[in-house]
């Protein structure tokens, strides 16, 4: 038990990856057994995530942080294996190791080498877990990087198998390959920056210790490598914003979203919108505004408007679209600008009352659109399953056929829209309430984009479940299996605990907010 507890968030964050290597030694005709032992193995990091929750109150707190790990990495540079949690980082950790399982769980229909496709999945797990808990930012970077293989392998592999894409010149591509090569530019690109100033804070500081770096970052001045010091930090300030921004996404830099949740296998896109998303947030709260507090005061407005424009357009694109899939994958640039403006208010107005609410309204806001957003995916990918087709406009009528589905989808529908009494409903109201004396002209122009909330949400309702029955599915359609409702029953649970009564996580999330930026 002491070896449990003195590395629980190493067991927590190896454990995937471990367990994925182990995938590889089972016979890979037996598809059931290779399912169940990834299921089995991605409960074991939710299982140590529920003990690290019950005793995270009780654990001493260093510096901010609990549970600390540290051991000599990379000693000619001064990069350790350094991890801790906080409230905020303990969320995201709670939040990965829910979904993982579940978007396992929705993976066993999966027959083209469900071992490779398991294995890739549970890696991604750990490079996801390992940006949480990071508290070095070399070791940041390299998990970072490492959910970007599992991802475009994913994509490419076990993505849609319809459609092409015409390049230039004539040349044809899978839309799948095509979605998967946008996805991996995209992020790449924003890395390059990213890694370089990494690279930069750690040559100037002499250290990629980020509680080391919380202390001393801020306070830099003078002469730099031959730049004055607010040169250089505004320079590395928009490297970290431009990587983040790409991957939440903020608008302008959301077009590779659409095209990689369209294309990815179901819990690909479950895990995408559910917290790969989230990394880009994260690395926002965790880096930018402690590292940066002056350049993200200066700058706020700029993220501001971003977010607003996030809020509005992806509003509209959402509404426009006759592909479900694609209607809920704007959405989520939709969902994320809010988390984006809540930020920007915090940036501009750190240490008052209402940027702390506006903090805790966006790390609320992750949490919730993680779990919306996952069920939002899983129900389009239980409909294509039986219709195989995503077009809005063929299907219409449904409910009869499906009565639990229908349901469902209506209920998620309205967590997903921020319907009171569900959990949407209280994240987006901390973020306005927080963001609206700060940023009064862009949370009302944001109100906008709320109201096409409503306007698509309801679209996607009516074209699938209402209106006259196409006939084509008379008789086809089956309601949902056992393990679908598996699948579904946490996060359902999740949606009305979280909107009846968000303390249990709120009180968490504040903890840390306080902490970091009170």
């Amino acid at each position: 038990m002491d070896f449990i507890s003195n590395h629980l968030l190493s067991l927590i964050l190896f454990t995937p990856i471990v367990g994925g290597l182990a995938l590889m030694f089972l016979p890979a005709e037996n598809k059931v057994l290779v399912r169940r032992v990834a299921l089995g193995i991605s409960l074991i990091p939710l299982l140590l995530t529920l003990i690290l929750w019950a005793g995270f109150g009780d654990a001493p707190e260093v510096e901010g942080f609990r549970f600390q790990e540290q051991v000599e990495w990379y000693a000619a540079i001064n990069s350790t294996y350094h991890v801790g949690v906080d409230g905020l980082s303990l969320s995201m950790v709670l939040l990965t190791t829910l979904l993982a399982p579940l978007a396992i769980l929705a993976s066993f229909n999966v027959e083209q080498n469900p071992k490779a496709y398991m294995a890739l999945f549970l890696a991604l797990e750990t490079g996801m877990l390992g940006v949480f808990l990071s508290l070095d930012l070399l070791l940041f970077f390299v998990f970072w990087e490492i959910g970007l293989v599992p991802m475009y392998f994913l994509i490419d592999q076990w993505g849609s198998a319809k459609g092409d894409r015409e390049l230039w010149g004539g040349m044809k591509v899978s839309s799948r390959r095509y979605a998967a090569f946008k996805f991996m530019i995209y992020t790449m690109a924003g890395s390059l920056g990213l890694l370089l100033a990494i690279q930069m804070l750690g040559v100037v500081s002499g250290t990629f210790d980020l509680v080391a770096l919380f202390e001393s970052w801020p306070t830099v001045s003078g002469t730099i490598l031959g730049f004055s010091a607010s040169q250089l930090k505004t320079a590395a300030f928009w490297a970290f914003a431009i990587a983040f921004a790409i991957k939440v996404p903020v608008w302008p830099f959301h077009t590779w979203l659409p095209d990689a949740h369209t294309e990815a296998p179901t819990a690909g896109s479950m895990i995408l919108a559910g917290v790969l998303l989230k990394l880009g947030a994260y690395g926002f709260l965790r880096l930018v505004l402690p590292l940066y507090p002056e350049q993200a005061h200066e700058y706020a407005g700029a993220l501001a408007f971003l977010a607003t424009m996030a809020i509005i357009f992806g509003a509209f694109a959402a509404f426009g679209q006759t592909d479900f899939k694609r209607l809920v994958a704007y959405s989520s640039v939709n969902h994320m600008g809010f988390v984006v403006l809540g930020i920007a208010a915090a940036a501009y107005a750190a240490g008052t009352e209402s940027a702390t609410i506006a903090l805790n309204g966006a790390v609320l806001q992750i949490f919730n659109h993680g779990i919306s957003a996952a069920g939002m995916f899983f129900l389009v990918g239980v409909i294509y399953d039986r219709t195989h087709t995503r077009d809005l406009d063929k299907m219409g009528g449904l409910f009869p056929l499906m009565p639990v589905y229908g349901a469902l989808l209506i209920f998620t529908s309205m967590a997903s829209l921020g319907l009171p009494g569900l959990n949407g409903f209280v994240s987006e109201f901390l973020v306005v309430r927080g963001a609206w004396p700060i940023f009064t002209a862009y949370t009302a122009l944001s109100m906008l984009g709320l109201l096409f909330t409503g306007a698509y949400i309801l679209k996607g309702i009516s074209k699938t479940l209402q209106g006259p029955l196409n006939e084509a599915w008379q008789g086809k359609l089956t309601e949902m299996s056992r393990r679908e409702l598996l699948v579904m029953a946490p996060l359902v649970v999740l949606m009305l605990w979280l909107g009846f009564w968000p303390a249990w996580l709120l009180n968490v999330i504040n903890q840390a907010m306080v902490t970091l930026f009170g």
